[in-house]
């Protein structure tokens, strides 16, 4: 073939190249209309194993190779693409002004009063530390005024904890399946949530060989404890899939569980079984989005006093977030647009392609009942539960936005309001760019935000206007706090870490870091006091699990557990600077004033570290009061110590030991 030839192919293919492109972006222009308003009516409802076999087979099959997908088809509303204006940085605006707030709901209470005036009880004692008022949080530490409820992989622990100096545990149960999760208490009831296998051989359609199926399923046993030392199961509730989450409001426990969706699976609808019957079988809403995998999320509700349950099914990607407001349950996932799909409609700015994007799918809920009610969409992902709160029926939600090409910032942070329908109806977009989310919590009218890359921003947020939210004040600082909490309307707690400069002219997150700021002028925020705890490798689950958090405002302490790690100077060294490390487990114990800040009250030494850090299974895990004394509790055992003298240790209990996997190194 002669250079010619070679250099007419070589055309040819050119041409052919940019007819085909210029085809694809005449049709995105001309034709393509983008994406429809969501519209709750195309939720596609799944009631037998049929149906569910169609949607699966039509939108995977969509989602690999439609070509609307590839123009960024899709049934949910996107915003569309607009200039670029920064909430901080070079160009922010003028702080606003702060308008007239409406008062924050009533903090939600870390204690709770008695009925029972008798010396055998606690006159006041501490309940897990919740997102929202009067719906409780399930946990694996439990308590009431005189009783502490532990299950731990298969015992279910029944401490008789007050009085303090007679705490001796009065049953230890073993518990079905593979391992317990979390527990609810109410009065005499004790709900178990637990996971149970069974594995069998089946034979696949279409198969000629049998294939090993293992099935997870979820157990919820319902206890009655009128008599502490003899608890008797009263109903056994099978859930579908593994336990992620779940809520109780009132008597009525509302659980998620969710399981892979496998086609060669027989039964593929969700049934919810009561001692072993058919009680429920769930209808499954599907949006027609389509997802690479699918995962079936099932919302079982049932009331402690007659356990008839209601689930609904939901099949959607991968949840990362769950909240649960009075009213409402909100189960979100982040979804992201392969790269080899362009991005067409709205999801491109001059900052770059946002492919990023969470899903957001609303249940509402009353007295048991469960029904679905809307799915919307946000650009960026959640960082947890704290960055969703609902708010005279609103959701606001925080996210941070990864962006890949363009002339801007490669990451930035954003608040949207969505009304019940998950339409957004407000947004404030461009929040500390190339900054990332660590920690969220809304109060009220405002919303209080941490970002971090090398400082602290901590923002004040306005969301009095829904549509139209705004930022108050900033306080930049160094470090960085992983959790928030407030003290009073006036004050926020901040649990998060310390930083110091690397060799690189970077940052690194160094030890744990407690501040106080001050927001009583919404504009200007302030310090009133930090402390810091440790070197780099320090570690507390607080950071992690806000349910590991124990402040009470009325008591005037806050109990932080913290796995310590310090530097030792060595002596004699031909090195200079040498130094060798030491570990501290125990709990600091702090009083607060509001005008000047932390003090320390004390320490509990849960056990001696030895020479691991990071994690040991006595690494105190939750603590709680009954009148003056502390409760650490760790995966080996519970220490009681004064709250007067935090480091008079009244009583001491070995918990049982259950094979458990120790995880840590050495120093």
């Amino acid at each position: 073939m002669d250079e010619d030839t070679h250099f007419k192919i070589f055309i040819s293919l050119i041409v052919i190249g940019a007819a085909i492109v210029a085809g694809i972006f005449a049709y995105a222009i001309f034709f393509y209309e983008g994406d429809p308003a969501y519209d709750s009516d195309e939720i596609i409802k799944v009631s037998t194993e049929e149906e569910l076999e169609s949607f699966l087979n039509t939108y995977q099959k969509k989602h690999e190779y439609s070509p609307l997908d590839y123009l960024g088809g899709g049934f949910l509303t996107t915003q569309k693409s607009q200039e670029v204006v920064y909430a901080t940085g070079d160009t922010a605006p003028v702080p606003m002004e702060a308008p007239p707030v409406t008062p924050a709901p009533t903090l939600v209470p870390t204690s709770a009063p008695v009925v029972i005036p008798d010396s055998e009880y606690a006159s006041d004692y501490s309940t897990t530390n919740i997102q929202v008022e009067d719906v409780d949080e399930a946990d694996f530490v439990k308590n009431d005024n005189k009783y502490i409820y532990i299950v731990k992989n298969k015992h279910l622990i029944i401490t008789d904890a007050y009085p303090a100096k007679d705490a001796e545990i009065v049953f230890d149960g073993r518990i079905e399946g593979i391992r317990a999760h979390d527990i609810f208490l109410n009065n005499d009831r004790l709900v178990v949530f637990g996971e149970n296998r069974t594995e069998e051989w089946r034979t696949p359609k279409g198969s000629a060989a049998p294939v090993l199926f293992t099935n997870i399923n979820t157990n919820a046993w319902i206890y009655n404890i009128k008599d502490r030392k003899n608890p008797e199961i009263l109903y056994t509730i099978e859930l579908p899939g593994d336990y992620e989450n779940a809520r109780m409001i009132g008597n009525f426990v509302y659980a998620i569980t969710q399981k892979s969706v496998n086609r060669y699976e027989e039964n593929l609808i969700p049934a919810v079984k009561v001692n072993g019957v058919v009680a429920d079988r769930a209808d499954i809403w599907c949006p027609p989005i389509g997802e690479y995998n699918y995962v079936m999320y099932t919302a079982t509700s049932f009331d402690l006093k007659n356990p008839k349950p209601q689930s609904e099914s939901f099949l959607m990607g991968w949840s990362n977030t769950f909240y649960m407001s009075k009213d409402n349950i909100y189960m979100a996932y982040s979804r992201h647009t392969p790269y080899e799909e362009p991005v067409f409609t709205g999801e491109t700015d001059n900052t770059g392609d946002i492919r990023l994007k969470t899903v957001i799918h609303r249940f509402s809920v009353d007295k048991g009942d469960i029904k679905y009610a809307a799915t919307g969409l946000v650009p960026g992902r959640l960082l947890n539960q704290w960055s969703m709160d609902e708010y005279d029926k609103n959701l606001r939600a925080a996210t941070t936005t990864d962006i890949s090409g363009g002339e801007g910032p490669n990451r930035y942070n954003n608040v949207y309001v969505l009304n019940p329908g998950l339409e957004i109806i407000g947004k404030l977009e461009y929040i500390a760019p190339d900054e990332k989310i660590y920690s969220a919590r809304f109060m009220g009218d405002l919303l209080y935000l941490v970002t971090f890359k090398q400082i602290d921003p901590f923002f004040v947020i306005d969301l009095s206007n829904p549509k139209q939210p705004g930022i108050l004040g900033e306080l930049k600082i160094p470090g960085y706090s992983d959790y928030l909490h407030p003290y009073d309307k006036n004050h926020i707690i901040g649990i998060g870490r310390s930083t110091e400069e690397n060799k690189w002219g970077g940052v690194s997150a160094a030890g744990l870091k407690i501040a106080l700021f001050d927001v009583t002028d919404l504009n200007n925020p302030g310090l009133v006091d930090s402390v810091e705890i440790g070197e780099a490798g320090t570690e507390s689950p607080v950071l992690r699990d806000h349910r590991a958090f124990l402040f009470d405002i009325h008591k005037n302490i806050l109990v932080l557990p913290v796995y310590e790690v310090t530097k030792i100077p060595v002596e004699n060294s031909r090195y200079p600077d040498s130094y060798s490390r030491g570990t501290w487990n125990g709990a600091y114990v702090f009083g607060i004033n509001p005008d000047s800040g932390f003090e320390l009250k004390g320490k509990i030494e849960q056990s001696k570290a030895g020479n691991t850090y990071w994690y040991t299974n006595d690494m105190i895990q939750r603590s709680l009061f009954m009148d003056n004394v502390i409760y650490t509790i760790s995966n080996e055992r519970i220490i009681m110590s004064s709250m007067l003298k935090p480091e008079q240790k009244i009583n001491e209990i070995i918990l049982p030991k259950d094979g458990e996997v120790f995880y840590g190194y050495n120093v």
